[in-house]
C-alpha cells in the first residue's frame, strides 16, 4: 500500500505523522489515522574502539585497532553509518519518520548511542536516550531510542536478573521505559536481550525461562496497578515464539482474541509459522527478535494507540548475496573477516495507530 501525507495536517502538527489507512478494510475509510512506529534491532557487538577495563578481556581483544579483527575507527564510523541508514527506512512504507521508539541490543556503552543518533539519516528523529550499564559478561547493554519530539519519559530503570543457583552468572537486564506518547497515552515499554544458547539450547533453556518469569513479573506488577496498562515487550529473546520461556512462561499467544485470562500476544508467530525468521543458523531460520503485547493494546476502536500491525526487516540490502551464506543476514564480521555489512539479525517493527480527532 502506498501510503498518502496528510500535508495540511502536517504542517499544523509538525510533530505527528497523519496517514490514511483507507487500503485496510478494517479501517473506517472516511478516517484519518497518526501513526507511531516501534523496533527492534540487535545491532550485533556494537563496540567503540576504546579499551574499557568494565568490558571482558576477549572482546577488549577483538574490537580493538591491534587485534585480529583491526576493529578501527573507519570500520567503526562505517558501521554508525550502515546501521542508521537501515533505521531510517524501518517502518516507512506507512510512516516516512521512521520509528519513533527503538529498542536496540548489544551495545557497549551510551557513547555508541550519542554517536548513533548523531548519524545524519538519524537527527532529524530527535532522538533521545534511555540507557543503563549492565553487568553482563561480554560487557554489552539493551537501549531505547525514543522522539523526544512525540515521546515524553515519565520513569525508566533496569530490572536485573539473577539465578540463585549460580551467583557467577551475569546477563543483561531488562530496561523498562514509561512514558507518554503525543501528549496522549501512556505507553510502557520492556527492552530485553535474554540469556543465549550458549552451550546448547537444552542446557541454556533454564536461563531463558528466568528471563521469561522477570519478564512477566514486569509486566503483571504494571498491569496490577493498571489492567488495561499498554505494555510492549521487545527483545532478543534467544528463543523462538514456540519454545517453553515463551508459550507457558510468558503466556505469548498467536492470535489476539486468545490474549485473555492472563495471556498476552505474540504478532510474531506467524512469521514463524510461515518460515520468516530474523536469524539463520546452520541453514535454519530462527525468529528470537520479538514483540509481545497487552491485551490493552489490543482493541479495534482507535480511540487511542492500538497495535495495528507488525512485520520483519528483511530487506535483500540486508542479505548476504552470494556463497554458502547467501540470503543469511550480512553481518560485519564473519570470524576475523571484515564484511561490512550490518548485523546476523534482522530488525522488527509493529504500527500503533488511532484515528486523528
Amino acid at each position: 500500500m502506498k501510503s498518502i501525507l496528510n500535508l495540511k495536517n502536517a504542517l499544523l502538527l509538525p510533530a505527528l505523522i497523519v496517514l490514511f489507512f483507507s487500503a485496510y478494510a478494517q479501517l473506517d475509510k472516511n478516517k484519518k489515522y497518526q501513526v507511531a512506529t516501534v523496533a527492534f534491532y540487535n545491532l550485533e557487538n556494537l563496540f567503540d574502539t576504546i579499551i574499557d577495563p568494565d568490558t571482558n578481556l576477549i572482546l577488549r581483544e577483538d574490537f580493538t585497532p591491534d587485534a585480529p579483527k583491526h576493529w578501527n575507527s573507519k570500520r567503526y564510523w562505517e558501521k554508525m553509518e550502515r546501521m542508521a541508514d537501515v533505521i531510517s527506512q524501518i517502518g516507512t512504507e506507512v510512516n516516512p519518520a521512521g520509528p519513533q521508539i527503538l529498542g536496540v541490543a548489544e551495545i557497549e556503552n551510551i557513547n555508541v548511542l550519542k554517536d548513533l543518533s548523531k548519524q545524519p539519516k538519524l537527527k532529524k528523529m530527535h532522538y533521545g536516550i534511555v540507557h543503563y550499564d549492565s553487568p553482563d559478561h561480554r560487557g554489552i547493554d539493551v537501549g531505547l531510542f525514543y522522539d523526544s519530539l512525540r515521546f515524553k519519559v515519565l520513569y525508566s530503570r533496569p530490572y536485573r536478573l539473577k539465578i540463585p543457583e549460580d551467583s557467577s552468572f551475569t546477563t543483561r537486564d531488562l530496561l523498562y521505559v514509561k512514558g507518554v506518547l503525543d501528549n496522549a497515552d501512556t505507553l510502557h515499554f520492556i527492552v530485553a536481550h535474554w540469556p543465549s544458547r550458549r552451550g546448547g539450547q537444552k542446557r541454556s533453556e533454564p536461563k531463558r525461562i528466568a528471563a521469561a518469569q522477570l519478564s512477566r513479573s514486569v509486566i503483571d506488577s504494571i498491569m496490577k496497578t493498571n489492567p488495561e496498562a499498554k505494555v510492549i515487550l521487545m527483545g532478543d529473546l534467544n528463543d523462538d515464539p514456540n519454545n517453553k520461556s515463551m508459550t507457558k512462561y510468558l503466556k505469548a499467544r498467536e492470535h489476539k482474541e486468545d490474549a485473555i485470562n492472563g495471556a498476552l500476544f505474540n504478532p510474531m508467530i506467524g512469521f514463524y509459522k510461515k518460515g520468516i525468521g530474523t536469524l539463520a543458523y546452520r541453514d535454519n531460520w530462527n525468529l528470537f527478535d520479538q514483540f509481545v503485547l497487552t491485551p490493552g493494546l489490543l482493541k479495534e476502536d482507535y480511540s487511542s494507540y492500538r497495535y495495528f500491525k507488525a512485520n520483519v526487516f528483511n530487506k535483500e540490502f540486508l542479505k548476504q548475496q552470494e556463497g554458502a551464506f547467501k540470503g543469511y543476514p550480512k553481518r560485519t564480521y564473519v570470524g576475523t573477516n571484515y564484511l561490512g555489512g550490518y548485523s546476523d539479525h534482522f530488525p522488527v517493527y509493529l504500527f500503533l495507530i488511532k484515528e486523528q480527532q
